[in-house]
């Protein structure tokens, strides 16, 4: 707890996506990532991302998102825009962004680039071989008293 008595955020646990149908989300997500599936329940889906989790929920009725997003964090690019283009889906901007089938906007990031960090043990749980920080996120770190 903070000195004003206030709670502090750690970071987030999951998100929730809401999908048109669950089988077909995890055959959409199925064909770009490599992910585990920690369960299904009726209309739900929970995709294990190491030590947080994906939810897809059933019954999306909005519109599609225009600047709301969530950032995936993935170990290497190259592979989603290849996948992405193989499945016909159309990037967002000049970041490796796109929407899925129901509108959800995600942004791809790697994990090199960016001061996201996992605990050495949970990378390797994960089977991710190359998690070195490029300077420029180390640097973020530093500027927090982060850094390695």
């Amino acid at each position: 707890m903070t000195e004003q008595g206030k709670a502090r955020a750690l970071g987030i646990n999951h998100v929730v996506l809401e999908v048109g149908n669950v089988d077909e989300a995890l055959e959409f997500y199925g064909a770009i990532f490599d992910f585990t599936l920690r369960g299904k329940r009726e209309g739900r889906a929970f995709i294990d991302l190491g030590d947080q989790f994906l939810q897809l929920s059933e019954n999306r009725t909005q519109e599609p998102d225009g600047q709301r997003h969530f950032g995936l964090v993935v170990d290497d690019r190259a592979p989603v825009r290849q996948a992405l283009a193989d499945l016909g889906v159309e990037l967002i901007g000049k970041r490796l962004n796109f929407r899925d089938p129901w509108g959800n906007r995600v942004e791809v990031i790697s994990y090199n680039d960016i001061q996201f960090t996992k605990a050495p043990h949970i990378l390797e749980g994960m089977g991710v071989e190359n998690a070195e920080k490029t300077p420029e996120a180390i640097e973020e770190l530093a500027k927090k008293g982060m850094a390695p």
